[in-house]
């Protein structure tokens, strides 16, 4: 995965749980819109009219749409884990 450029969680800044709400009802989203995908997998009886190799390009395609979800799923959650971290160690820093 590529490296992702963070918000850093500061006094002058959003709140950390204020950063991590919305990413977490995106990556929630996208947890639904991937169960949606599921529902559009390719099936052979649909594209063996159009030749021997139909059916596996659109094999490949399903395949592409759903990593792209995946991979933006996964961004966020990196996203959300180093919001988390930085909320943890300025709670450990204050006590």
């Amino acid at each position: 995965m590529k490296t992702l450029t963070t918000p850093t969680v500061h006094l002058n800044g959003t709140a950390a749980q204020d950063l991590i709400d919305p990413l977490l009802t995106a990556t929630k989203a996208l947890r639904a819109a991937m169960r949606a995908l599921d529902e559009t997998q390719p099936n052979s009886r649909d594209y063996y009219l159009q030749g021997e190799d139909a059916f596996q390009q659109a094999v490949r395609e399903y395949d592409a749409r759903a990593r792209r979800i995946r991979e933006v799923s996964d961004e966020l959650y990196v996203i959300v884990e180093a919001v988390q971290e930085q909320a943890d160690a300025r709670l450990r820093q204050r006590r």
